[in-house]
């Protein structure tokens, strides 16, 4: 038997909706026991600036054994060239 290694992995998303389809696809591929959503600012270089936009905060409860599957199904979904993916244990 596997031993289990729970942890939080965090993702910011661009909208609401995109937020919910990573959650939903997250939860029904299994990759996901729980994801909460909701709203925030950032502030962030990008590109040599310094920005400031709403985005969604995904918190992601998982089994990090999933960690490479869950990161790779999040990249597969995200509109974002490179999602935030912060992994907590």
């Amino acid at each position: 038997m596997e031993k289990n290694n729970y942890g939080i992995v965090l993702v910011t998303a661009s909208s609401e909706t995109e937020a919910s389809s990573i959650a939903h696809t997250l939860i029904e591929e299994s990759l996901a026991v729980c994801v909460n959503f909701m709203p925030i600012t950032s502030v962030y270089h990008w590109q040599g600036k310094v920005c400031q936009d709403s985005e969604w905060q995904l918190i992601i409860k998982t089994d990090l054994i999933l960690f490479e599957r869950l990161e790779s199904k999040i990249r597969e979904l995200h509109s974002y060239d490179v999602p935030e993916i912060v992994r907590f244990v």
